[in-house]
This record gives structure tokens, sequence and C-alpha cells, in this order.
């Protein structure tokens, strides 16, 4: 057996799971958080690794290091650079620096954990996997943007798209549900959570997705705006005086279900206050389906119809009567299409592509 030990690294915290190899079995996980806070006694990602790996010796999971026989790291943004998992080298951490001002939250988290671990596994292979590498075979018709030709050629302004991992597992289990070939399905995969983004599976292929050159684009989300006209945006800042920074954060942390609601970014939350007559409560959930409407209609012009529109993420597989809402107008549309709700798992999709990486010993 070999154990293959999952990283998500962000910038306050550490996810991380352990599976046994070739079985797929789980065999622990957790997480770690508040690193770096003054409460916390995990001063950096290097103590918290060592935290994990006290913790998995202790309970007698592992013997020691050495019984860790790979590594897999999410690893948010992988640019141009990046369309599919790699063993990690000198070579690939410096083209995920490269990235950092593309995803500056997530990728220099991610970067922390990769080389706290080299400091604690000096000869096990460690694997990053790319939140963007599924979408890389989006055309470029629909990853650009309609601005001068040279801010992409300068800074690859671009739809990038995220959350790649959970799309592709989920559309691939689906299609293993309905027992029919992944390569030859039309599928709409439906990421949603506190993030939430919508993909066009063509065959095999991702070719449009919600998310875009950042998360912030697309979906309302928890905390998201989705997308807004950037002309109010500017008006905003100009009539409130505000600076980048204070925008970005708006954008980002204060808008979305929460923004609108002015209760909460939980759905559980939101749909308790829809019963007891919270009318704004219910406006940010009438919103929230809306959008998700407007993208999978979209969707079905973009594929020419679909064969499947699969739910995931905490929202999509736990709110029934959402997604049974959906699932009848969906219905209207096409009465052949099959609605299914799938559990994402895209720790043990970064275990199986660590897994398979790493015995091959190869990029």
């Amino acid at each position: 057996m070999v154990n293959v030990l999952v990283i998500n690294c962000g910038s306050s915290s550490i996810k991380y799971k352990l599976y046994g190899f070739p079985s797929r079995r789980l065999i622990t996980g957790g997480l770690v958080e508040k690193i770096g806070d003054k409460s916390s006694k995990i001063a950096n990602h290097a103590d918290g690794i060592k935290a994990i790996i006290s913790r998995l010796l202790e309970e007698k999971f592992i013997k020691s290091a050495q019984d860790i026989g790979a590594i897999g790291h999410r690893v948010v943004h992988g640019g141009e650079a990046f369309y599919a998992p790699h063993i990690i080298d000198a070579e690939v951490i410096k083209k995920i620096e490269e990235c950092c001002e593309l995803a500056p939250l997530h990728n220099p988290a991610n970067l922390e954990g990769i080389k706290a671990c080299a400091e604690v596994f000096t000869s096990t292979d460690q694997v990053a996997v790319f939140d963007t590498a599924f979408h890389h075979t989006i055309p470029e018709y629909a990853y650009m943007y309609a601005i001068p030709r040279n801010f992409y050629d300068q800074y690859r302004i671009r739809k990038f798209g995220f959350h790649g991992t959970s799309h592709e597992y989920i559309a691939r289990q689906a299609a293993k549900e309905l027992r029919k070939p992944f390569e030859k399905l039309k599928i709409i995969t439906c990421h949603l959570g506190n993030g939430c983004s919508i993909t066009a599976v063509d065959k095999g292929r991702s070719v449009d997705t919600s998310m875009g050159f950042t998360p912030l684009e697309g979906l309302i989300m928890g905390t998201r705006c989705g997308d807004v006209d950037t002309a109010a945006i500017f008006y905003i800042m100009q009539r409130e005086k505000m600076s980048v920074s204070q925008m970005d954060t708006i954008l980002n942390r204060k808008s979305g279900l929460l923004g609108v609601s002015g209760l909460s970014n939980d759905m559980r939350e939101l749909m308790q206050g829809c019963k007891d007559g919270n009318q704004l409560a219910k406006l940010a959930l009438d919103m929230f389906v809306y959008r998700i409407k407007k993208y999978i209609g979209s969707y079905f012009m973009v594929l020419g119809g679909a064969d499947l529109v699969v739910f995931s993420g905490g929202i999509g597989e736990n709110n029934k009567e959402m997604v049974q809402a959906l699932k009848a107008d969906i219905t209207k549309i096409s009465k052949k299409t099959k609605v299914l709700v799938v559990h994402t798992d895209e720790e043990l999709s970064i275990a199986e592509s660590t897994y398979n990486l790493a015995k091959k010993g190869t990029k």
C-alpha cells in the first residue's frame, strides 16, 4: 500500500487527508487553523506540516514520515504554464511563483505548503494539481475578453476558470453513474458552495466556465458579487472616494448573498430568514437561483443541448429544495437531460493524480 497525503493550504489554514492506494481508502484527515495568529502555537505553514505529521504519528496512522509515499498539493492558479498535474521541482516552483500575482491570496499559501513539506519529506515526490488545468481546453474566442489585445500580451488578462478539479471529478462520476462514456457526453457541472461556478463540458473537455480571470466573475456567491457592470464599480468608487483595495474587499468579501441580504452568506440562515419573512433574504436567494438559471441556459446553447446537468458542493449537495426547483426548470428545456447530484471529492481526485504521477516518476 502507498500512503498519499493531500495538502490544501490556505493563507492561515491547512486542510489535509491521508489515503491508501491503490484501494483509494481514506485513512484520516483534518484541519490546522489560525496559522500565524497570536493565539496559536502554529507560527507558519512549516509548523502546520510538522503538527500534521505529529498527529499522524501519535495516532499511529503512520510509523514514520517515510511512510508517506507521495504528497499532492492543491494549487489554485497554474496560469498558461500548467495544463496537467506536475511533479514538483525547482522549475515548477518558479512557474507557480510567477502565477502568484494572478492569485495573490492563494498561490503564496500553496507555495508555503510545498516548501514546508520539502523540509520534512526530503526525498518524497510532491505533485501539484492545478484548479485551472481542466479549463485549458476552453477555446480562444471564449477565454479572451473584448479589451485591447496588448493587455493579454503583457499581463495575460483572460478567462482562466477555477474549481477545475471539482468540475472534472463530478462530470466523470456522473458519467459513471449513467454508465456512459465521459468522452461522449455533453455535461453542465454546477459547483455550488460559498464559492460557485458552472462549467460546460463537451465530450470530456471544458469549453466554457463562469469564473474568469479571478474567481470573482460569474455566479452570485457567498460573499463575491459575480457578474456586475464595471462602470457601476467606477461610479461607486468615485462617489465614495474608495481605493482599489477597498473596492476589492467589498466585491470579494462583502457582496454576494451577504451583501444583498445584509444577513448572512450561509444558505441555511438565508433559508430560515425567508421562512421568517425576511424580504432581503428572499431577494438574495431569488437572485442566486436566477443567475444559476442564466448560466445553465446559456451553456445549453454553447453545447447544443446537454445530456447531464450535475449539482455538487455544499449547496448543490444539501439544498434539495433548490435543486428540485432547478431540475423542474431544466426539464422544461429538455426532457432528455438527466439531472444528478454528485458528491464532490477534490482531495480524492488530487490523491489519484498524485499516486498515478508519482508511480510513473515522470512529468
